[in-house]
Parts: C-alpha cells; structure tokens; sequence
C-alpha cells in the first residue's frame, strides 16, 4: 500500500477526439509516451452504498499485475481535484480486509464490504509523459476507450494532469498553456461517477448557491451532456453560466468571461475559445476561494 500522504492533485480535462493529433503535435510532448493498456472493475454493495458516499474500489489489471485502487470523492471544481487515494498490490480479488482498515471505511459496517461486487468497467489505453513546467513535475496523462455500465456505454477521451512536486498552479498554468493550442474544457466527472450515471440511468447535478458551485455545476452539466447527448443538460449548463456571470458576488472583472461562456457555449462547445475561458475562469475562482 501507498506509504505516503495519500493526497491527490489532479486537472482533468475532456478533449475531442478528432483533436488528439493536434494534441500530439503540442511542444511540450516532444518525447515518446510511456503506454500502458488498463483493465478496471469497480465494486459496489447492490444499494450502491459506496458511490452515495463519494468512495471509489477498483481493481486495475496493468502489465500482469492487480492493483486494488480507493479513492475518495475529490473536493473542488473546474477541474481541479483534491482527494485521497491508496492503491497497493494485491494477488487475487478484492482485499477487503485491507479495505476495512483504511480511513474511508471507519463508519461502514462490515458486512456491507461483504456484499460487493462489481459494477462497472472502464478500459482503455493510457499514454503519459512527465513534463517540468514552471519548476514543477506533472504527469500528463491521455486515456483513450471506454466505460461500460448497465449495458450501456460512454466513450473515455480526456486528459489528466497531476502534480507529482510542486505548486498546484502549475497545473492550471499548463492547462491554459494547451487549452490555446487544442480544444479542451474542464471536466470535473471522474469515469467512475461517469459509470454510476450509467448506472442509475441520468445524471444527478450539484446544487449551487456560490460561484464556485454554479461554476462546478456547469462543468458537470456539460459532462452529463458529453456522455448522454440531452440536450437539457446543454441547456442546464448554459443557465448555469448565465447565473453566474450574474452573480451578486462575482467579481467584476470575471463577469465578462462568464457571460462569454454561455454565448460560446450555444455557437460551439468544442472551440478552442471555449475551452480557454472556461478554463481561465475556473482557475480565477480557485484563486480567489484559496484567498477567502
């Protein structure tokens, strides 16, 4: 298992797959990816008890061995997330004595572990580069493939980018850097919860009250669109991004961008100026929430 503080620091970011050759092409991916193809199976209870509670069990398949990944639900938004993770090596099945052991599962009754099983896959092929950028070390990941859950199907094609040492600011700084190279957009749905939305048949949006919040539901509003193509989650998000170019405690000079947002948004999703200012906007209200 995992002996460091297991905290997480990740940028996720959707991409369009017609974009991936650009993507290819961007200066800072000048060297040859390290590829690996994975193999995952997430477990739940029957009740879906673990999902209610933002927790994540997977075991990965990855180059002949199993790894049995927890991950907690992550806190933030436009994007970025900050969460804990374990992962260790395990010889065959879920290790759920281990599981009972670790913080997330101090509160869950025993038996329930009992009763997992699995619920959704995900597989596709992963390739990653280890990038130096403004005196930081990011892992930018690019997975291509798929989830599959309650016999349905959502298409995998994003970007990870995740501080190994360093500022979290990085991450932002790198992202804007490509997001003016290559059309991409924050993404705060990891595939897990893209699978339990499989699951449960549709997606369950965030409340909102603050900035940050509406932001946060915009962003989640255009992945639920990603994946199921309703266009009432098309709709949800660009009322989300008009109430928060609206917002009595938006600062002035964000106002512009926001309301940009929701008129990009109704011309074209996949632009390259959408995906900047979303993404631009995202990191100003992160600043902003880390000063408050």
């Amino acid at each position: 298992m995992k002996d460091h503080s297991p905290l997480e620091i990740e940028l996720k970011l959707a991409l369009p797959a017609a974009s991936i050759d650009a993507l290819l092409s961007y200066p800072a991916l000048t060297k040859a990816p390290t590829r690996k193809r994975l193999t995952n199976t997430y477990y739940d209870t029957p009740n879906q008890d673990l999902s209610r509670q933002g927790i994540a069990v997977r075991l990965r398949q990855a180059g002949g061995q199993t790894l049995q990944t927890v991950k907690t639900k992550g806190h933030g938004g436009g994007g970025l997330s900050r969460r804990s993770e374990w992962e260790w090596a395990v010889s065959k099945g879920l290790d759920k004595k281990a599981l009972a052991a670790l913080p997330p599962f101090e509160n869950v009754p025993g038996d329930m572990l009992e009763t997992l099983t699995p619920t959704l896959a995900t597989d596709f092929d992963r390739r990653s580069w280890m990038i130096d950028w403004n005196d930081s070390r990011i892992e930018l990941v690019l997975d291509e493939g798929e989830i599959r859950a309650n016999g349905a199907r959502a298409v995998i094609c994003e970007i990870e980018l995740e501080l190994k040492a360093g500022a979290p600011d990085a991450l932002w700084s790198l992202a804007l850097s490509m997001s003016s190279f290559v059309p991409l957009r924050p993404s705060d749905s990891s595939k897990a919860a893209r699978g339990n939305a499989l699951i449960h048949g549709g997606w369950a949006l965030p409340e909102a009250d603050t900035p940050g919040e509406w932001l946060h539901r915009a962003t989640v509003a255009m992945d639920a669109y990603q994946d199921s193509g309703e266009p009432e989650y098309f709709e949800q998000a660009a009322r989300a991004y008009e109430t928060l170019a609206e917002h009595a405690t938006l600062a002035e000079p964000l106002r512009p961008t926001a309301a940009a947002l929701s008129r990009a948004l109704v011309k074209n999703a996949t632009s390259i100026s959408f995906g900047y200012n979303a993404l631009s906007l995202a990191h100003r209200l992160t600043l902003e929430s880390a000063l408050s």
